[in-house]
């Protein structure tokens, strides 16, 4: 989530996060997906923005939109991560299996015969 251009973080933002904390969201997951840090989180849980900054989101409200973009871009990311992982892996597996070939066909030269003499 970005600052605004005053320098905060939205008071939509800040709600919803501090609903997340009351939810029972850790502090440490929600600090890491949001890019807001701990210490900022346990402040604005302390301290409310407005009187009432406590209500509850209803059912139709959802995160704001940068959060859903991060966290989807998260999931990206480790979905990235897993298929380097498997092709390293495969590449792996192709390294041996060429190895193998190549010591169980000989010298890989042609055998050589003599021509008859007709």
């Amino acid at each position: 989530m970005k600052k605004g251009a005053n320098g905060r973080y939205p008071v939509e933002f800040r709600r919803w996060a501090v609903e997340q904390l009351e939810a029972g969201v850790a502090i440490g997951e929600l600090a890491q997906r949001t890019g807001v840090h701990r210490t900022r989180l346990y402040w604005w849980k302390k301290n409310p923005v407005h009187p009432d900054s406590r209500r509850k989101l209803r059912p139709t409200e959802e995160p704001p939109r940068e959060l859903s973009l991060q966290e989807e871009l998260q999931r990206v990311k480790e979905a990235l991560a897993e298929k380097v992982v498997e092709l390293d892996f495969l590449k792996g597996a192709l390294h041996k299996i060429e190895a193998r070939r190549q010591r169980s066909e000989g010298s890989g030269e042609t055998t050589s015969t003599r021509k008859s003499e007709k």
